[in-house]
């Protein structure tokens, strides 16, 4: 259904993005002008000077709307208002410039308004709200439907890649320096806020003057039209679709190369790292995050080659999410480096191998991801290998015996052995059990006898022989009581087993 109605305009009509692109470069020449005669500098004839550019300019945008004999009288009006500001400028020949500009461009632009009533309707209107019309008048140099396709294809890549970026940056140094280049205070010692605003404020000045509109009345046409949803471009199939997807792993790439050549550099290569920045350290910090990124990854394949997806069977697509697979193998590799560098140093405990595990689990599920891929399988059969996998790796686990392993390992890598580790923490050893004994007793004969660490191995002696009673009786108490029965026939001199 249509309808007629007078109704007030708000006088925003269809403009050729073109035009006000040019207009918007002529605001922006005028705002430079007005840094230069004004910032910093006390006015005086610069006003006079910038009046005139202001009178140049809006002939020069608007001289297809003038009525010739009518901007001769404005020329003579505009002739008047600065002969006061030429004199001497203060607040009453400011006030006078000002107003002879307006008027002038009143009467060479708006030929409708005859009476002083509208005339002064026209004025008021024109000093109240033409400073506002620079922001939405800008805006209509975008196309904004494809603007807002932009933002959906975009958005996915760009929030994600920040994530990235987060993650990386809180795994590598090299990156976090970059990172704080971009830190808003660095930035803002090179910008000046009140420059800033200063043009801000001069472009929302001049432009009523560049690009005359003046407010009227007239007809219009008022229609049925179902105004469509704004937020449709975010649900769209655009949002996940294969552009968006392909943004994606392009930007992903990027980044990730980006990370594992500094990993290359660094880590496998041995590069000099920055200062206050040692190997342990660099190792230690980047393991975890590059884990969460790894999984993070793992999700976003898992959503973009979702079976049936607009995205599956693309020939682009499909290479570029097995390159970034890789890369994510890459890095889980690179972290399991890391750990192992740090644990060489700080020694080995249950979360650190329990951390090894699931770093291996990770990019065994990487690995089964692209399988699924390549051989065309639903995430069903994904979950299920993924499952397997886990049940073997925990059947396995609970075979092996983890309190020896570490408490071999940590004398092994010591220092008190020769290794490149820390001292031996005999403090961890003991909340270790009864199964690190022969690790405890290498330590009181490397120590020359530590008797306050003897004492408390008589509190394990003591736990391992209840192990021993039928009730407790299990093989791998068993095995250690042989050994350390071997190992107590071979040094005599060596703490009894029981």
């Amino acid at each position: 259904m249509t309808s007629l109605a007078t109704t007030p305009t708000t006088d925003i009509q269809p403009i050729r993005p073109s035009t006000i692109s040019v207009k918007l470069a002529m605001a922006l020449v005028l705002a430079a002008l007005a840094d230069w005669l004004f910032y910093g500098q006390r006015a005086g004839l610069s006003l006079v000077i910038f009046a005139v550019a202001i009178v140049c300019a809006s002939l020069l945008a608007n001289h297809a709307s003038l009525d010739i004999r009518r901007a001769a009288i404005g020329a003579a009006v505009i002739v008047l208002g600065l002969v006061p500001a030429i004199e001497e400028l203060n607040t009453l020949s400011f006030l006078i410039l000002i107003a002879a500009l307006v008027i002038a461009l009143l009467l060479a632009t708006n030929p409708e308004t005859t009476g002083l009533a509208d005339r002064a309707r026209a004025l008021r209107n024109f000093v109240l709200f033409g400073p506002f019309r620079v922001f939405p008048d800008a805006l209509q140099v975008f196309n904004i439907s494809a603007f807002t396709r932009g933002i959906a294809l975009w958005l996915m890549p760009v929030v994600l890649g920040t994530v990235f970026v987060a993650l990386f940056a809180a795994a590598n140094p090299v990156i976090e320096q970059w990172v704080s280049l971009l830190n808003p205070k660095i930035i803002l010692e090179y910008v000046s806020v009140p420059r800033v605003l200063f043009w801000i404020l001069m472009l929302a000045l001049v432009w009523p003057f560049i690009h005359v509109r003046w407010r009227r009345r007239k007809i219009a046409a008022q229609t049925d039209v179902t105004e469509p949803e704004p937020l449709a471009p975010f649900i769209s199939p655009e949002f996940l679709g294969p552009s968006s997807i392909l943004r994606s792993l392009i930007l992903f790439n990027l980044l990730f190369a980006a990370q594992s050549v500094l990993d290359g550099i660094y880590l496998w290569g041995h590069v000099a790292l920055p200062d206050n920045m040692t190997y342990a350290a660099y190792a230690h910090r980047g393991a975890y995050p590059l884990i969460v990124t790894a999984l993070l990854a793992a999700a976003f394949v898992l959503v973009a080659m979702r079976p049936g997806g607009p995205a599956e069977k693309s020939n682009v697509i499909r290479p570029l999410v097995y390159l970034w697979v890789g890369q994510n193998v890459l890095l889980v590799a690179s972290s399991i480096l890391r750990l192992d560098l740090y644990v060489g140093i700080y020694m080995l405990t249950y979360w650190r191998i329990a951390a090894f595990i699931w770093m291996g689990l990770v990019a065994l599920g990487l690995i089964l991801i692209v399988a699924r891929i390549a051989l065309n399988r639903s995430n069903r059969w994904l979950v299920c290998a993924n499952l397997i996998a886990l049940t073997i790796v925990l059947y396995s686990v609970s075979l092996l015996n983890f309190d020896a392993f570490i408490a071999d390992y940590n004398l092994k890598h010591s220092s008190e052995t020769g290794g490149k580790g820390v001292k031996i923490d005999a403090d961890y050893l003991l909340t270790l059990g009864p199964q690190a004994l022969p690790a405890i007793d290498r330590v009181i004969a490397l120590r020359g006898g530590d008797y306050c660490l003897a004492g408390r191995r008589d509190r394990l002696v003591e736990s391992q022989r209840q192990d021993l009673a039928w009730r407790a009786w299990g093989f791998r108490s068993w095995r250690l009581q042989r050994r350390l029965d071997a190992q107590a026939k071979s040094q005599p001199g060596s703490q009894p087993a029981g």
